[in-house]
């Protein structure tokens, strides 16, 4: 086998890794919202994290059209069936491939995910018409405390009924059970967790 000119690469030696090849590996954040902005994506994403195996294009489809259909993959249609399979291989896989998100061979009909899809930790935040988002609870939490333990301190009113240490133990205690039950619901709506997309099940 023959080798280039000293200090060159051989046909055997792996080429450097640039910084431009790095970057290629990892999603960018404007990636990462552009492949999450389709439902129809997010559904199949979620499929796929949930096996280490390629799926085939057909049991991916037939998955996504059961869960956008509210309904199960025997009770599908012909034409329910078709739309999404036709979705996904004409527009929506070929551009989650191209991202790197996953491995789609057109003509072997299979898909598969990434290395970069498997770092992926997403976690879909769905708030309710007349609900509020964490952050803002949060921020209302913290000027409600602020405010009665400054007000129990000053003395003032039935605020100062309740010692201003009470009043501290007590929003420690409140800001607790909030961190623990959004911690939770944080593990409930993660894409890839559980048998359905968290959209299923809290739609």
């Amino acid at each position: 086998m023959s080798k280039a000119r000293s200090g060159g690469l051989t046909e055997e030696s792996p080429r450097p890794t640039t910084e431009q090849d790095q970057s290629e590996e990892t999603l960018s954040r404007d990636e990462t919202f552009e492949m999450l902005s389709n439902r129809r994506r997010r559904y199949a994403l979620h499929c796929l994290q949930d096996t280490a195996e390629p799926v085939t294009l057909s049991d991916l489809a037939e998955q996504v059209a059961a869960w956008e259909n509210d309904s199960t993959v025997a009770e599908l249609s012909a034409s329910e069936r078709k739309t999404v399979y036709t979705s996904l291989q004409q527009f929506h896989l070929p551009k989650m491939d191209d991202t790197g998100v996953v491995e789609f061979d057109d003509r072997a009909g299979e898909v598969a995910l990434t290395d970069a899809a498997a770092d992926l930790d997403i976690y879909l935040e769905v708030v309710e018409r007349y609900d509020i988002p964490w952050s803002f609870y949060y921020i209302g939490f913290s000027a409600i405390g602020v405010t009665l333990v400054t007000l129990s301190w000053l003395g003032v009113g039935p605020f100062a009924a309740v010692p201003y240490v009470g009043w501290t133990v007590f929003l420690l205690a409140a800001l607790l059970v909030s961190s623990v039950s959004h911690y939770l619901l944080t593990r409930r709506m993660r894409l890839g967790r559980g048998d359905t997309p968290p959209e299923v099940r809290d739609g």
